[in-house]
């Protein structure tokens, strides 16, 4: 099952984290890459999930790998980086996904979109990473601006719409909401 969150509106990671959360409650092991967010820590950076017996019957915890490839945002918030490096880092993260979907029931692939939107990989190439995608798997892409061809191959979209956000009023992201 492949699956879009997509929009200008806050909640895209969140959703996707949410779906992990339930997915490693479950017994699943879930893969997060991160195409774009790059060394600064974010919430999610600190979810420790092992193998473990859950106390519930029959029950067990999955697991959570989060692994950030990105090396930050592209060409804004004091970017130095020769456009060149993001171009290598997110196809090494292409890469990476395609060696380790096997190994894994739900893999996330955190702003893909915007990497995609930024030309940093194409959309060819990440279709034809989910043409592989056992029946079984469940890959969340996330980011603004999905393009349509993810939306068409997509079993489910959803488009998170921006209604009201307080960085339109001078406020900075907030940490435990935004990061």
């Amino acid at each position: 099952m492949v699956v879009v969150f997509t929009g200008s509106g806050k909640g895209k990671t969140t959703a996707s984290l949410g779906a992990a959360v339930r997915a490693v409650g479950r017994g699943q092991r879930v893969l997060m890459v991160q195409f774009i967010k790059g060394p600064w820590k974010s919430g999610e950076d600190f979810i420790d999930v092992k193998r473990k017996e859950q106390g519930v019957k029959g029950g067990q915890l999955g697991s959570f790998t989060i692994k950030k490839m990105g090396l930050g945002f592209v060409g804004i918030l004091g970017d130095k980086l020769p456009r060149e490096d993001h171009e290598r880092a997110a196809k090494e993260a292409l890469v990476y996904i395609r060696e380790e979907m096997p190994n894994y029931d739900m893999v996330i692939m955190d702003e893909v979109n915007v990497a995609v939107s930024l030309k940093l990989i194409g959309v060819e190439e990440v279709l034809k990473l989910l043409e592989g995608v056992e029946d079984t798997k469940i890959v969340l892409l996330t980011g603004r601006g999905a393009p349509q061809e993810f939306i068409d191959a997509a079993d489910l979209a959803t488009e998170m719409r921006e209604v009201k956000h307080p960085y339109n009023s001078g406020n900075l992201a907030k940490i435990n909401l935004d990061f």
